[in-house]
């Protein structure tokens, strides 16, 4: 029997790997080169950003009033994947300077896949060569690169050479699993000594079209963490049943947290982690024709921010 959201599942997956012009978008404590119509200045900081985690000031405003210089010890991070990270960006890097005074980069592509980060892929890859993960690791030293990406699996990133999950799944999973191993090579060499940054795989959440997929690739995500020192976030489990880690639900029951900020905790007790017209992300926003951090409070991009720094401040 065709199950009813089916049709709004389809238009969710299009919207995955096309939900407007590829490009990347930052906010960054210190980096020069990011593009100004996506700079973050200190001045606008002191506003709530979109898609803050909370209602109150940000954390650098926060900082400043406290009089809290950042940590000695604060970890810089840069956030690439595709456009869930896209969605995220602006609320895992109020978390990140929040909770452990990092310094923050973010370059997220939409519709990108792991492959699309690898230098040496030339004309075929949606990210532009300044944006690889191997360049932008020399530039920035970072601390920790956190590669949040689903997936993509049905041909819309021209660097995957047509390998779809649809049409021959052993052979996604195995360019999948290379292309892990080899941006973790990358991004490993482009550091030097003991400062080779730390990769943080983040895990996906329920996949309701083609559940046992995401549960494979969050096996490749954890074995070649396992293989190269990295380390896991378990984002995806923050946003499926407590009961259940790959049952794909849209709503959950609320956290504290979320019951005590209504704008997170909607009727009868319950926060929405997905539009009823998309079943993949987890903006709560409409998704627009440019690709944009998320500008509404959503429980599940809050929900995996927090899981995110919870495995940065771990591995610290």
């Amino acid at each position: 029997m065709r199950k009813p959201w089916i049709g709004g599942v389809l238009a969710a997956v299009l919207l995955l790997g096309a939900c407007g012009d590829p490009g990347s978008g930052g906010a960054s404590d210190e980096v020069p080169e990011t593009p100004a119509a996506a700079r973050t200045s200190d001045a606008a900081r002191d506003e709530p950003p979109a898609g803050s985690t909370d209602p109150s000031p940000s954390s650098t405003t926060r900082r400043r009033a406290a009089g809290k210089p950042r940590p000695a010890n604060a970890p810089k991070v840069l956030y690439l994947g595709d456009s869930l990270a896209m969605e995220n960006q602006t609320v895992l890097g109020d978390h990140l300077r929040d909770g452990l005074g990092a310094r923050y980069r973010s370059a997220p592509y939409s519709g990108t896949t792991l492959c699309d980060y690898l230098e040496g892929t030339g004309k075929d890859s949606l990210v532009p060569d300044k944006d690889k993960a191997a360049t932008l690791v020399r530039e920035q030293r970072p601390d920790y690169v956190v590669l949040q990406f689903w997936g993509n699996a049905w041909g819309y990133t021209p660097c995957m050479d047509g390998i779809t999950y649809d049409k021959a799944r052993q052979k996604y999973f195995d360019r999948y699993a290379a292309d892990a191993k080899e941006l973790a090579s990358q991004i490993r060499g482009a550091g030097s000594g003991a400062g080779r940054p730390r990769i943080v795989w983040v895990l996906q959440g329920p996949d309701p079209i083609t559940p046992d997929r995401v549960r494979r690739v969050n096996g490749i995500y954890a074995a070649q963490a396992r293989a190269s020192g990295g380390v896991i976030a378990d984002a995806g489990r923050a946003v499926a049943p407590a009961a259940d880690r790959y049952t794909w639900v849209e709503k959950l029951p609320c956290t504290s947290y979320e019951r005590s900020h209504p704008a997170y905790c909607t009727g009868a007790g319950r926060a929405a982690l997905h539009r009823g017209d998309d079943y993949l992300h987890f903006c709560l926003a409409p998704t627009t024709a440019k690709s944009r951090p998320c500008p509404a409070r959503s429980p599940g991009i809050r929900r995996m921010a927090a899981e995110i720094t919870r495995a940065v401040a771990s591995a610290g």
